[in-house]
């Protein structure tokens, strides 16, 4: 029987840890802790919740299915299943997370010096997205080219930015403003999903399983444990980079004041804490950790439509990457303007389906209890989408005065109502 040796279990779990951070991991945390003010630390518990837990819960659950959305969901039904996994590809592959690992590297490393034009917006991702196809395009070697090369490249420009964020003093911390005012845990809850880290890592899980069994591990549970402590490795290395970058965006009011984003707060604090020099060292930073993101998608994505539509997997790679480039040429604005809503309404049901996972044993019928829950999920989460989208005062007013409807986490509490219904049903029906 093939094990790991300890150094591939250390480089899976850098690679682990690599693959989630990305464009939204490096931009949201400065943002909400400018805003957040005296409670930055209670949003950080929030964020931290939705997207360091679930990434980490969902990929345990991922490892003992082998890496399948698609085996994960199989208690909603076929269709229902397949129609769930479609969407979460298509949301952190070609739709969102992918073109935007290309839109925010431009944004933060090269803007400056090469302009807001259309035209070199362009000319940038045709390289960058022939990068990402060249490694993409061999799966096998992802634990070489990310896992020893990549990725420690990765961790030691964060750990730099890290530790200059807690040794460098902070600026004066102002009150909170918006929703941090009076719910700063839960904003900071659904800021996490901005992240996407819980649906990054519904597609991870078979980069990861692939991962592990290209080293020729064929036995379930050795995939299991490997997966485990990859992704308990990826959480506490994604826990230390938030806290850095909660600290850096405390303090960062007088140097970026009224900032618009969180790539506006790591540019200017990245010019007062390097000089010119950090503006380098900023660009090859968010450039590396933007392309391991976009490599590990678009492998995920390629992957799971090939399994489904048995067309080549390298045909995929160039299809997702095709689209991955039409849609960064957007630009960053417009492509978070259509995500949040959107986000909105898939992550209720996918962390559904995810914490129901652990719990499917104790039913006699997993589908009986896991299937209503899901929809009551996703109605809600639709309910929520259309109010982050501008169409609140279109909705039943019913929907404005559920609990938590406020911070956008109006699915939850019927969530749970459905689910002691239906598993009180399970349990009389048997």
């Amino acid at each position: 029987m093939t094990s790991l040796r300890t150094r591939d279990i250390v480089a899976l779990g850098f690679m682990t840890f690599a693959l989630f951070i990305g464009a939204g991991n490096i931009i949201f945390p400065p943002i909400v802790a400018q805003q957040a003010g005296e409670h930055v630390w209670l949003a950080a518990f929030g964020f931290l919740i939705t997207a360091v837990g679930l990434p980490v819960i969902t990929i345990i659950a991922l490892s003992r299915v082998e890496g399948s959305i698609q085996v994960l969901s199989s208690p909603l039904g076929k269709a229902a299943s397949i129609l769930l996994t479609v969407i979460c590809y298509l949301a952190v592959g070609p739709l969102f997370a992918t073109p935007r690992t290309a839109t925010v590297s431009y944004e933060i490393g090269f803007s400056s010096y090469f302009g807001d034009s259309a035209s070199s917006l362009m000319i940038y991702s045709l390289i960058y997205f022939a990068l990402v196809t060249l490694v993409s395009l061999y799966p096998n070697k992802i634990l070489d080219t990310v896992g020893y090369f990549l990725s420690p490249l990765k961790i030691l420009g964060l750990v730099i930015l890290g530790i200059s964020a807690f040794f460098l003093p902070a600026g004066i911390v102002p009150p909170a403003i918006n929703n941090y005012v009076s719910a700063p845990v839960s904003e900071g809850v659904v800021n996490g999903y901005l992240t996407m880290d819980t649906l990054g890592a519904l597609v991870f899980g078979i980069v990861i399983v692939k991962a592990i069994t290209s080293r020729g591990v064929t036995d379930g549970k050795l995939v299991t444990k490997y997966a485990v402590i990859a992704s308990l490795i990826s959480g506490i290395g994604l826990t230390l980079v938030y806290i850095s970058l909660f600290k850096l965006g405390m303090g960062s009011h007088e140097i970026a004041p009224n900032a618009t984003n969180g790539a506006v707060i790591l540019h200017a604090y990245v010019q007062h804490a390097f000089g010119d020099m950090g503006a380098y060292f900023l660009s090859a930073m968010i450039f590396i950790a933007c392309m391991v993101t976009a490599i590990g998608l678009t492998c995920a994505c390629a992957e799971y439509f090939s399994e489904l539509t048995k067309i080549p997997y390298k045909i995929f790679v160039f299809i997702l990457v095709g689209f991955s480039l039409l849609i960064s040429n957007l630009g960053l604005t417009k492509l978070i303007a259509v995500s949040v809503p959107v986000l909105s309404a898939i992550y209720p049901p996918a962390i559904a389906v995810i914490l129901l996972s652990f719990i499917a044993k104790f039913f006699n019928k997993p589908s009986i209890v896991i299937a209503p829950v899901t929809a009551c999920a996703f109605i809600f989460g639709i309910f929520d989408g259309l109010k982050v989208a501008g169409f609140k005062d279109s909705l039943p007013s019913f929907i404005a005065n559920l609990p938590l409807a406020e911070q956008n986490l109006a699915w939850l509490i019927p969530s749970i109502i459905v689910l002691v219904i239906a598993a009180v049903f399970d349990r009389i029906k048997k």
